[in-house]
């Protein structure tokens, strides 16, 4: 059975995930307050950030690099920033 939350990132009620997909406190947070749109949203950009800046996930300053930048999107209304990708134009 799917729940609804109010996502935080989309300002409207939407599916909510299934389970918590991230460790601790802020993976609780996200998993009550984000939805499953947005986070997959996240997911894409997460894997243009580790890719854009050759991060690797045994590091931790670039672990706590990439949780600062999922905070900041999911919670904040931030986008990332991807130097060299150019969104398509909107029409």
């Amino acid at each position: 059975m799917s729940r609804t939350i109010f996502c935080q990132r989309l300002q409207k009620e939407a599916e909510g995930l299934d389970f918590q997909l991230y460790p601790g406190e802020l993976g609780k947070r996200i998993y009550e307050h984000i939805s499953k749109e947005a986070w997959a949203e996240w997911q894409k950009k997460q894997t243009m950030l580790l890719n854009e800046k050759k991060l690797n996930m045994m590091n931790a300053e670039h672990r706590q690099l990439l949780e600062q930048e999922m905070v900041a999107y999911l919670f904040e209304g931030a986008d990332v920033k991807i130097e060299g990708y150019t969104p398509p134009a909107a029409e």
